[in-house]
């Protein structure tokens, strides 16, 4: 599940630095950094879950 996650996080940091997604918060090229805090919490809450169980 990670490996997916982390596959779509980077492409959508590319997607965001070649033309902006336009959601709230990423309408400018420099907000491709918010994509990875996104990227970050969620490997924490995959790997919570994984060592949950």
């Amino acid at each position: 599940m990670s490996k997916i996650i982390a596959l779509v996080i980077i492409a959508m940091m590319a997607i965001q630095v070649i033309k902006p997604i336009g959601l709230p918060g990423f309408r400018q090229r420099r907000d491709f950094w918010k994509l990875a805090v996104v990227a970050f919490a969620a490997f924490a809450l995959d790997v919570f879950l994984t060592h949950l169980t």
